[in-house]
């Protein structure tokens, strides 16, 4: 997608309301702690960076969790954690290492 001068960019403006009704509902208690965290330290320092971080970070996830649909994102969740925990390839799929090196063995039969 290209952004112009035009273009409103998804969920740029959204309210902790609505951000809350755009993400994953399991994700709902993860937001209400991170809101809630956000808030508390806005209450004691009289500072809203936090709360700014708050709302770029679950624009975002909102945005991402909307821009294929739920069920696509969760999909690119699981892959993501499979994927951190070391989990199997799925097939047809080689490990990075294994990509470089028939990369470097191509290039230098070249």
């Amino acid at each position: 997608m290209t952004v112009t001068a035009t273009t409103k960019v998804p969920f740029a403006d959204a309210s902790p309301a609505q951000l809350r009704e755009a993400i994953l509902p399991e994700d709902v208690p993860k937001f209400d702690r991170h809101y809630q965290r956000a808030l508390d330290v806005a209450r004691t320092t009289l500072r809203l960076d936090e709360l700014e971080k708050f709302l770029e970070l679950w624009r975002r996830v909102a945005w991402s969790a909307n821009a294929n649909g739920h069920d696509r994102w969760r999909a690119v969740l699981a892959e993501a954690q499979r994927r951190l925990a070391g989990g199997p390839l799925p097939p047809g799929r080689v490990p990075m290492e294994e990509m470089e090196a028939r990369i470097q063995a191509r290039l230098a039969s070249q």
